[in-house]
């Protein structure tokens, strides 16, 4: 089920993070879409991170004012059990997680759709986000919207700096971390051994 952009809507609006949410929930905003904020990240981690991300998130939609609708659980145990238990193929399964939960949600209040700000990442896998959120959208009964919101991806995070937002180093889960620092690693070493 996907929506129809030739009504305004009320739009749930999940939110990796502060920053992420900026320029998506005002791009909606500005189409007359009325905007509910979501956070459900279970994925965050460790829980200091998963704190200062959460905190992000509440300032964004304060200062925006979006209302918030937050599932602030640190269900670590959850996410080792039911999503890091593989980690190969983690993150689609990750999604439809946090985009079920998004689209139950949406459908308690009553909205008309759905979205989430990871499809601003280019990081993410935009396929499988699509496909994780068409079926959640499916079994809640509310439409799914698949917007393309990477082009929004500078503006978001030069209004996030401009509103002293936190902004995270790497995706969310344990695995990212240690990808994303890893890289760093290897960057620097290659660098020592060429004398850069």
């Amino acid at each position: 089920m996907f929506y129809n952009r030739s009504f305004s809507m009320k739009i749930l609006v999940h939110a990796c993070c502060g920053p992420c949410l900026v320029a998506p929930a005002r791009a909606l905003a500005a189409e007359g879409h009325e905007i509910l904020a979501y956070w459900y990240n279970p994925n965050v981690q460790p829980y200091r991170e998963n704190r200062k991300r959460l905190a992000a998130f509440r300032e964004a939609a304060n200062r925006d004012g979006w209302p918030a609708d937050v599932d602030d659980r640190y269900d670590v145990d959850f996410f080792l059990k039911e999503v890091a238990v593989r980690r190969e193929g983690r993150c689609p399964r990750c999604y439809y997680e946090r985009l079920s939960r998004a689209a139950a949600r949406a459908a308690a209040n009553g909205c008309d759709a759905f979205t989430t700000t990871l499809l601003i990442s280019r990081h993410q896998d935009r396929e499988a986000l699509l496909e994780a959120g068409a079926r959640a959208g499916a079994a809640a009964g509310v439409a799914f919207m698949g917007s393309d919101f990477r082009p929004l991806d500078g503006e978001s995070h030069r209004l996030a700096r401009e509103m002293g937002l936190y902004i995270q180093g790497y995706c969310g889960c344990i695995y990212s971390e240690e990808e994303r620092y890893r890289k760093r690693e290897d960057v620097d070493s290659s660098e020592v051994r060429s004398g850069g």
